[in-house]
């Protein structure tokens, strides 16, 4: 019997770090889970710093949990890769030593932001027309954050690298980045998948902090020898560039070649559709990153906070219904499916405001509500709101398609679901039906995981190429297709919802309700 070849991919969010071993199917073998939080500075609101010494700490746990729970040899793990939440950055000094890190969720930078526009109104689309990004989670304010408030940290840093290239670093030693993960950044030359000396120009920003750019799949080492003692990993086990989690998802789920779309239903549900060349919004409403896979680009659209307020609406009403799923032994998404499933297309007409459609030049959120709603009971229970919001996000996903139409002409064929949200069937149903579309869920649900994971088996020679991975391993869980009758329904009520969210704002805009969120220094 053939003995498989295994590979360990480390997956870290926002809330956790994973270190997941897949074997050359593609099955997962093992996985540890650990969660970390950031380091929030009470003299400077919003700060987010990323705790560096106590996370490495927590991935070493993690190796080790993995290495022991799978009890096989080290020697048959071929290569290791790494994927990471986006715009999280690690700075580091001459001799290689970290200095500061920030996580992705940091929004200390408001002033800098602020003045940068201030100073240059023109400043953030130019820098849109050349990266894809804007301010709003690129890394130049809060460079300058750091400039500005802690110049004797700041005057020595020589080097950045993303966070997923930051847990590559620290099991080979070799500083690098790559750009899916870099690009987010906002300090890429988009087109030709490089830092852009032009835009540190245009921000003051030294560019030889910059550090050598290699595509995911790229060997750029081993697993050093003090690792390899702590660790128990084998030094004969490759280190992979590997990138950004939502770029590595799409890879996960078979997404690589032009046209396909994704979207991924988590924490935040990113819209992200495959193109073979740059397209610059002129009206700067998405974000366009480097794909993982050379020679590609993805347009990408953003809901925030889906799988957020889900979860909210679980922990601050729903008591009851959690007791309930727990004598059943059900999970409680499951169970509230269930409860929602005969509610009406449309829930009665409630229309929850949370999340806007993208607007990446100018992004803000109305205050978090529920309009509409009836004094008929059966009209408004529980289920019918949890089922209203799994319509929001359905619909906060057609309308970000729609502005991806404008600009490519074409609206998706099918969309591959996966992430958290994917589990549900329902709301893989509401999906299809709200996009008119097939909707496709993968069997792996650990998407980052899995595409970085065949990013090292593609660079230990495993797969001859990424195509042929994604040929072998990738595979269908379920299938839907759209109910037409309800998607006519659906287009109807998403013109309402959008009306109405556009009155909500107003009231945001004007003070008398609260942003649910807004990008750092947005004035409206």
């Amino acid at each position: 019997m053939k003995v498989l070849d295994f590979f360990l991919a480390f997956d870290a969010g926002t809330g956790s770090v994973r270190a997941v071993l897949f074997n050359e199917k593609g099955e997962q073998v093992c996985v540890a889970q650990q969660e970390w939080t950031h380091l929030s500075d009470s003299n400077y609101p919003g700060s987010m710093d990323f705790d560096y010494v106590n996370n490495w700490n927590v991935i070493v746990q993690c190796i080790k949990e993995v290495l022991t729970k799978s009890a096989i040899d080290p020697k048959l793990i071929k290569a290791v890769s790494a994927t990471s939440m986006r715009e999280g950055f690690v700075l580091y000094d001459k001799s290689g030593r970290e200095l500061w890190a920030c996580a992705n969720v940091d929004a200390r930078a408001d002033l800098e932001v602020a003045t940068l526009k201030l100073n240059n109104g023109g400043l953030e689309r130019e820098i849109y027309k050349l990266s894809g990004q804007t301010f709003a989670l690129g890394a130049v304010p809060r460079l300058l954050w750091l400039k500005n408030h802690k110049p004797e940290i700041f005057e020595k840093v020589c080097s950045i690298t993303m966070i997923n290239d930051w847990i590559l670093y620290k099991l080979s030693g070799v500083l690098q980045a790559d750009p899916s993960n870099g690009c987010t950044t906002g300090m890429f030359d988009l087109i030709n998948r490089k830092w852009s000396d032009e835009i540190s120009l245009f921000c003051d920003i030294d560019k030889e902090i910059f550090t050598t750019v290699n595509e995911a799949g790229t060997i750029i080492g081993n697993i050093n020898s003090s690792v390899a003692q702590t660790t128990g990993l084998s030094g004969e086990t490759l280190v992979v560039a590997g990138g950004g989690d939502a770029q590595l998802a799409s890879v996960g789920v078979g997404a690589i070649e032009k046209g396909q779309a994704v979207v991924s239903g988590g924490s935040f549900w990113q819209q992200e559709v495959n193109i073979d060349v740059p397209i610059i919004d002129s009206d700067s409403r998405v974000r366009i990153n480097c794909h993982a896979v050379p020679n590609l680009w993805q347009i990408e659209t953003i809901a925030f906070f889906p799988g957020v307020v889900t979860r909210w609406f679980r922990d601050s009403f729903c008591d009851k219904e959690i007791e309930e799923a727990n004598k059943m032994g059900k999970d409680f998404y499951e169970v509230m499916e269930e409860k929602a499933k005969d509610v009406p297309v449309g829930s009665y007409g409630v229309i929850p405001i949370f999340s806007d459609i993208m607007n990446f030049i100018s992004w803000r959120h109305a205050a978090p509500s529920f309009i509409n709603l009836s004094l008929d009971q059966k009209k408004s229970g529980k289920h019918v709101l949890f089922r209203a919001l799994q319509e929001n996000a359905a619909m906060v996903t057609l309308g970000n398609f729609k502005i991806i139409e404008e600009l490519t002409g074409n609206f998706p064929q099918e969309v591959i679901f996966a992430g958290g949200a994917s589990n549900g069937k329902l709301w893989s149903q509401i999906l299809a039906d709200v996009l008119g579309i097939k909707v496709r869920v993968p069997e792996i649900k650990e998407a980052a995981a899995l595409g970085t994971a065949l990013y090292a088996g593609v660079a230990s020679g495993v797969f001859e190429s990424i195509s042929e991975a994604v040929q072998r391993v990738v595979k269908w869980e379920r299938v839907y297709e759209p109910n037409m009758e309800h998607h006519k329904k659906y287009q109807e009520f998403y013109e309402t919802w959008r009306n109405v969210y556009i009155e909500q704002l107003k009231l945001a805009d004007k003070n008398i309700t609260e942003h649910m969120w807004k990008a750092p220094g947005l004035t409206i």
